[in-house]
């Protein structure tokens, strides 16, 4: 005789010792608990059970047993038999492909949610799980930096990522949110390595514009910069045409400017994180070592790799040392750095906002625009435009809980 297939729902107040009281009453049938699930919002439950119970007598008193226990225990108890070609159908979809939406902003909206949601119904996926990542906020004590994120899982055949990552754009703008989108691997819960850029990303400013300004060529050197990193000139031309205008700059002059460099909001958070659960860092910047190795010192980051400037008698040459690092070398020094941690390629994340930065976007498992021009958020796989840096951890998955607030 085939056993029967029932959903038994729960909800109500979330009690202690309620899971326990509920399957116990089921071990005495003998029955096998097929799935799972439980969800508490603002302590109210909502638990699900699927089971197999042996058919006849049995599942009419088992049933029964359960709803006097929930009444007992002050909770709503709902039955659904299941069929089994219903059953088969949920058993086969477990070799679908699985994927995982983070959703950042502000503030979630009931809108944003909708037109994301709207999407995800248009493409025939469906929504396993959604949590919240971010901890409970108060409507009373107003936060300084509000942050509110979810992550949902999706399952399902996707035909054309490019035009779900094109309609997920659109949103992103329209509504003042960041959405991210990852395929749910193994890769993507082991990520060890995470390269970061470091003007303008890992420190708010562009060191050579600085320098440049105490030089007496600030706007010379600035439109330079933005023209590269428009992606409308070639980084190396771009490059040496600024080092040149640096000529006769004093060393001490670098010390100052290093002192006072701005780190970007949520970046301590996010490296001393990182460095917690055992993630190795690096920057790959087109700029300066020099700058790059104050801040290694600084933030505990494994890993530097940018330009050498030329000092001769305590004087910028307007030269520099070794090769020039443009984006295609950024990427090199990610394979490289990857390859020395015995890291696969999939497991790394590259973070930065600049054209020469779109190489080693798109080599990583995960690349994130910060904060970025609008050419480089148009061809990377992810972008973050409404958090600080540490909104990398929850494209991670971690929970507020996980992470040290008090940065």
């Amino acid at each position: 005789m085939i056993n029967e297939i029932f959903i038994l729902n729960i909800s109500g107040q979330d009690k202690p010792g309620l899971t326990s009281s509920l399957t116990n009453v089921l071990a005495e049938y003998g029955a096998k608990i097929l799935d799972i699930g439980q969800a508490n919002i603002h302590d109210t439950l909502s638990l699900g059970f699927l089971i197999e119970i042996e058919a006849g007598n049995d599942s009419a008193t088992v049933l029964k047993d359960l709803l006097f226990k929930a009444y007992e225990l002050g909770v709503t108890a709902k039955f659904t038999p299941i069929s089994i070609e219903d059953y088969e159908k949920w058993v086969a979809l477990q070799g679908k492909d699985r994927y995982i939406i983070t959703v950042l902003g502000e503030k979630i909206t009931a809108k944003q949610i909708s037109e994301i949601t709207k999407v995800i119904s248009e493409k025939n996926l469906n929504i396993d799980a959604i949590k919240r990542l971010t901890g409970r906020a108060s409507l009373i004590n107003k936060e300084e930096h509000p942050r509110a994120s979810i992550q949902l899982s999706i399952r399902g055949k996707i035909d054309c990522k490019e035009d779900l990552t094109a309609k997920f754009m659109q949103i992103s703008s329209d509504l003042d949110v960041d959405i991210a989108f990852q395929e749910d691997n193994i890769y993507r819960r082991n990520r060890r390595l995470v390269c970061f850029d470091m003007d303008s990303t890992l420190i708010q400013a562009e060191v050579i514009d600085k320098l440049a300004e105490l030089a007496g060529v600030g706007e010379e050197v600035k439109a330079i910069t933005e023209y590269a990193m428009q992606g409308e000139i070639d980084f190396n031309e771009s490059f040496i045409r600024r080092m040149r205008l640096l000529k006769g700059l004093k060393e001490d002059v670098l010390q100052e400017v290093a002192e006072n460099l701005p780190i970007t909001k949520g970046a301590k958070r996010l490296i001393d994180t990182l460095k917690q659960y055992g993630f190795k860092t690096a920057i790959l910047s087109g700029g300066f070592t020099y700058f790059g190795n104050y801040l290694q010192k600084k933030l505990g980051i494994d890993y530097v790799y940018a330009n050498q400037l030329e000092i001769k008698d305590g004087v910028l040459t307007g030269g520099y040392l070794g090769e020039i690092v443009d984006g295609n070398k950024k990427a090199e020094y990610l394979k490289e750095i990857a390859r020395k941690e015995g890291i696969n390629i999939s497991q790394t994340i590259a973070i930065g906002d600049g054209a020469n930065d779109l190489p080693m976007l798109n080599l990583a498992g995960l690349g994130i625009a910060f904060h970025a021009k609008p050419t480089v958020k148009d061809n990377a796989q992810n972008s973050i435009s409404s958090f600080g840096l540490d909104g990398v951890l929850y494209l991670l998955g971690y929970h507020d809980k996980h992470i040290d607030l008090h940065h």
